[in-house]
């Protein structure tokens, strides 16, 4: 098991995006968790096996119906804690 991290930028807010982002972690089986940000971005946070997040992270470029993804960057992924099921914060 890998952590990763990624601030997704675009238009992500407000479109599901977390919602959507759960439930594609959850398929992959991807644990950790995903949340709004005040700049506008999305962070997630992941932890799983290496061809789940790295398809995790080709699902995050273009997000659900209705987003726009202008930029999926990794950052650190420092305070992955969670094992148990993806979930939705804040």
């Amino acid at each position: 098991m890998i952590r990763r991290a990624f601030r997704v930028t675009g238009r992500v807010q407000g479109v599901g995006f977390r919602w959507w982002a759960r439930r594609t972690a959850i398929e992959l089986g991807v644990g950790g968790w995903v949340r709004n940000e005040a700049d506008g971005s999305v962070v997630v946070h992941a932890l799983g096996e290496t061809g789940s997040l790295s398809e995790l992270a080709l699902a995050l470029q273009s997000g659900p119906l209705g987003a726009r993804v202008d930029r999926v960057e990794p950052i650190d992924p420092a305070g992955v804690l969670a094992v148990g099921e993806f979930r939705v914060e804040g």
